[in-house]
């Protein structure tokens, strides 16, 4: 797969040339075994990411450094796979951000209204109370994650996620300036990295 507004004039791999490129259609592969396999393939890779995060940690606790690393490499791999088959499955890219937190809220909901509560109840049932607790509990942290995602769609919707009606208090992300204003800076004055750096400042402790 290449990436790019137009094919390359050969393949990198093959050495194909440019008319043997087509574009990718992921509307083509909906509802076919491709499109699940895809799926099945994307969760099997992020599975596997998370994990072998979660050994290496475990393997350092144990002493061994150099398997801790080759977990870790093998990490980023696996995360490089789970990325490909998700590009597959979203015509060959990453949809932008406003899709992406519609989506995000959608699982978010999805995960605190139906997948955890059902999981609460199916553990109540076969005498697991503390496991319901739990999966209760993390369905109580998805509410709030849904309601976060939320928030920060509407704020793009209403572009405000870089301005406000009364003063401000815009904190630079990269550097930690402060600037006071309706508007985040186009560029911070101190390090000069971009708008998009910049949050509203909070103070929680």
């Amino acid at each position: 797969m290449y990436e790019g507004t137009e094919a390359p004039a050969e393949c990198p791999v093959c050495h194909a040339k440019a008319d043997k490129f087509k574009a990718f259609d992921a509307k083509a592969i909906k509802g076919t075994k491709t499109e699940a396999n895809l799926k099945t393939a994307f969760a099997g890779e992020s599975q596997a990411r998370m994990k072998y995060d979660y050994y290496a940690g475990q393997a350092r606790k144990d002493g061994y450094q150099q398997i801790a690393a080759l977990f870790e490499e093998t990490a980023i791999n696996e995360r490089m796979h789970a990325k490909l088959w998700f590009k597959f499955l979203h015509d060959a890219g990453i949809p932008d951000t406003v899709a992406n937190l519609k989506d995000a809220a959608d699982g978010e909901n999805y995960e605190w209204t139906d997948m955890y509560d059902t999981m609460a109840k199916e553990a109540m049932e076969e005498g697991f109370p503390e496991l319901a607790v739990k999966f209760r509990t993390v369905g109580a942290i998805e509410k709030k994650h849904e309601e976060r995602y939320r928030k920060l769609l509407k704020n793009i919707e209403d572009k405000i996620v870089f301005s406000r009606d009364g003063s401000a208090i815009w904190q630079c992300r990269q550097c930690g300036n402060i600037v006071i204003g309706k508007e985040a800076p186009e560029v911070c004055p101190v390090c000069s990295h971009p708008q998009s750096y910049f949050q509203l400042q909070e103070n929680n402790f």
